[in-house]
């Protein structure tokens, strides 16, 4: 009986180091990552009510109605040519299709005078997609998000109120004007 006692303390203490030798600190030296900081959350704009405006005709854009006369072919010719046909009903009919994935990436904005560069990305935004301006003046400076609307690209800033709207004037340019009035255009 005496050498089962024995052999059980043994295994006790053979157990004890087993179990010892896991519990090293020699794992606590390596280093170890901590967790990223968080992300702040999107800015959200304030919900705001009012009366929608009366319904337009089918297949024309209500916000490109008489809302931007000057707008390069609005009048059927370059902004302000007094000579030129009133067909901004059929500028807006016949305006190339706009996909939201052609405008994705980096463009050319030129307005007031000057260009700058806008950047497009499909994260969603209030106003619609994400957009960045670098060194833009003018109203482009505001533009925060960008969205498709029919056969219009419609730039919006950070609370969703509309900056300006475009329609495409070819492959990879699209013209129109900012809500002040001001010409812009986007080319790639």
């Amino acid at each position: 009986m005496q050498k089962s006692a024995f052999a059980a303390g043994v295994c006790l203490v053979a157990a004890a180091i087993a179990v010892s030798g896991c519990t090293s600190s020699r794992f606590g030296t390596y280093p170890t990552q901590g967790q990223p900081a968080p992300l702040d959350p999107a800015p959200r704009g304030s919900v705001t009510s009012g009366q929608l405006p009366p319904p337009s005709q089918p297949g024309v854009d209500p916000n490109a109605q008489g809302q931007f006369p000057n707008a390069p072919g609005a009048n059927g010719g370059m902004p302000g040519d007094p000579n030129a046909p009133d067909s901004s009903v059929q500028e807006v009919a016949t305006a190339q299709p706009v996909t939201r994935e052609a405008l994705v990436g980096a463009w050319k904005v030129t307005t007031a005078g000057s260009s700058c560069q806008m950047f497009m990305a499909l994260t969603k935004w209030t106003g619609g997609f994400r957009a960045a301006s670098r060194g833009c003046p003018g109203d482009a400076a505001s533009v925060a998000a960008w969205d498709v609307q029919g056969q219009q690209v419609v730039l919006s800033d950070s609370n969703g109120n509309k900056v300006a709207s475009l329609f495409a004037s070819g492959a990879g340019a699209f013209n129109g004007q900012t809500t002040s009035g001001a010409a812009i255009s986007l080319t790639r």
